[in-house]
């Protein structure tokens, strides 16, 4: 196989993308509309599934799945294809796709073994408790969250080279080649990925002063259609492609991230790129109804939340009650709103704070956790708080991917740079923005991210820490066999949405593809509110949840959930999100 000299390739795939996601249906771009439910329920885009016999790639850009899927059928695993679509992702999405973050995965190999590799970003050694808080002790505004000191130790490179190195197929040239073709050669803008970059146009530039990356050379705005080249960019894979972890970690890269931290007051040094390490971690492993639940452990607080929330479900009809229904979004709500208090109180990276695991998935411990609930009134999270005896049981922009192979391998990778193309900052020279997952952290106890999220001693900043988040990449089985894989970006939301889509297929019987085209809601403790979609419930559910004393906040989308499903008759289904430019490829 030789896709390194795959031009044609590409230039196929640019022309897919093309015709495919630059005209798609574009929903409203509203992040927080104060409309009622229902006011937008004929607007909501759908998707149809792609179906293929052999092997499946479902991520949030067709040209990044359809390198995917080329990879497999040029005879490459879903490791192969995994590393290509990451890097891939890194050019054509990068709102979210990255070299400059981290992220994790999980996975089940072909005779069932699973594992979980946790590239998240970590704290560069400088770093401190403090560090975004005035002599007041007072969050400094946007400190966290834009420049250089938003930024940890990126992982996404060692991930990708860790992960090849322990289970790829291909050579490691092969599977990288195809990101630096489309760089070099540029990738056709959507609408949603024009208007994307015009939003941060002026921040980009605020931080970025003398550079002109991921800006016009004319000075205009972006539109659909526009071809963005990234020449640096694709020199900065080459060198990864050549010299694999320390073409990223050392020589020339290292170089210039080191010289865009001290230019803007950064504090990553050559010392945190020498130390960081991707981490092998043993999964989380549930039980739902009769199916086999794997996800990620801490530091992600995803997988401990989800394996929680469908812990306390169960004991609950839902499909006697039925989707999106009163009895159904009360009960769920009201379940979210338990499992996040805990979120904030408890859960932190194991290699630094002594997580209570047992506890916090213990039945019994759950069972307590909602002796509070009242199916017919909503409990104010003022008197609620986080599990108080938990020990005593012990005996938004991110993007996700899923694949599967002709073997039967899965792959379950969601990855981040944070908020939406990370900290504003690109490296000089290299042409990728840095991510700006610093926020994650407690930056202080009880101040919420921006994601509204709350933390406390567990999350607190430490050096060489990993801060806690919210991916939830998982893969269900039933009986031994693969059953599906999904994940979704989404902040906060992240586990609520992999929830719901569990739901929906488990207990709704609902296709893949239906059950990501299905409306969603989100309750995380603080700030008090539901966040819903648009047209998520009928205008007579909506009212019956106000009068039990739930308030809600309405926005046109919540995460962009990418699901393959095993059907019986051992075809696979792709279900890709119609909330974005989503796709799936197969064969």
């Amino acid at each position: 196989m030789n896709i390194q000299r795959s031009k044609p390739l590409y230039i196929l795939l640019c022309w897919i993308c093309l015709h495919t996601a630059l005209f798609a249906q574009q929903p409203e771009r509203n992040p927080f509309s104060q409309n009622s439910s229902a006011a937008q329920h004929k607007t909501h885009p759908v998707k149809e599934a792609v179906y293929g016999h052999k092997a499946m790639v479902v991520s949030a850009h067709p040209v990044a799945s359809q390198v995917g899927a080329e990879i497999m059928r040029r005879g490459g695993n879903a490791f192969d294809a995994t590393v290509a679509v990451q890097f891939a992702l890194a050019v054509v999405y990068p709102v979210a796709g990255n070299i400059g973050g981290g992220g994790f995965i999980v996975a089940r190999m072909k005779d069932g073994k699973t594992f979980t590799l946790d590239f998240r970003e970590a704290a560069p050694m400088l770093a401190s408790r403090d560090m975004f808080l005035d002599s007041a002790k007072n969050v400094i505004p946007r400190l966290s969250t834009h420049g250089h000191k938003a930024s940890g130790i990126p992982g996404t490179v060692d991930g990708m080279v860790q992960v090849h190195k322990k289970y790829g197929k291909l050579p490691w040239k092969a599977v990288v080649q195809p990101a630096i073709d489309i760089a070099r050669a540029g990738v056709f803008l959507t609408t949603r990925e024009a208007e994307g970059l015009n939003e941060v146009r002026e921040s980009v530039i605020e931080y970025n002063k003398g550079k002109h990356y991921f800006l016009k050379p004319d000075s205009t705005l972006w539109r659909a259609g526009d071809n963005l080249v990234q020449e640096d960019l694709a020199q900065a894979l080459e060198r990864i492609r050549d010299k694999g972890r320390d073409g990223f970690y050392k020589g020339k890269t290292a170089e210039l991230l080191i010289a865009e931290m001290k230019r803007g007051g950064g504090v990553i040094t050559q010392q945190d790129l020498d130390a960081y390490s991707a981490k092998w971690r043993t999964p989380l492993r549930g039980k739902y109804r009769g199916y086999d639940v794997i996800t990620m452990p801490p530091p992600s607080a995803g997988g401990v939340g989800l394996l929680q929330m469908l812990t306390i479900l169960e004991q609950h009809p839902l499909k006697e009650w039925g989707v999106n229904t009163e009895k159904t979004a009360h009960c769920m709500i009201e379940t979210e709103r338990r499992v996040y208090a805990d979120r904030g109180e408890y859960l932190g990276d194991p290699d630094f704070y002594n997580v209570p695991m047992k506890g916090l998935l213990s039945a019994k411990y759950l069972t307590s956790r909602m002796a509070s609930y009242n199916p017919d009134k909503a409990t104010p999270s003022t008197e609620l708080g986080f599990g108080k005896d938990v020990r005593a049981y012990e005996s938004d922009q991110t993007t996700h991917f899923s694949i599967v192979d002709a073997s039967g391998n899965a792959v379950s990778l969601t990855t981040t740079l944070n908020g939406g193309y990370g900290s504003k900052v690109v490296v000089g020279g290299a042409g990728f923005f840095l991510n700006n997952e610093m926020d994650d952290f407690s930056v202080k106890p009880g101040a919420p991210n921006m994601f509204g999220a709350i933390g406390g001693e567990a999350n607190a900043i430490q050096p060489r820490k990993r801060m806690l988040s919210s991916m939830t990449p998982t893969i269900v089985e039933k009986d031994g066999k693969l059953r599906f894989v999904l994940g979704t970006p989404g902040g906060t939301t992240i586990t609520t949405s992999v929830l719901q889509n569990i739901l929906n297929i488990i207990d709704h019987s609902m296709t893949g593809q239906q059950a990501v085209n299905t409306r969603r809601f989100h309750h995380q403790y603080v700030p008090d509110m539901v966040r819903a979609e648009n047209g998520v419930f009928t205008p007579e559910v909506e009212a019956a949840l106000q009068r039990k004393g739930h308030s809600f906040r309405f926005t046109t989308a919540i995460g962009k959930v990418e699901i393959i499903v095993l059907r019986p008759d051992g075809t696979l289904e792709g279900a890709a999100d119609p909330r974005g430019d989503d796709a799936a490829a197969g064969f």
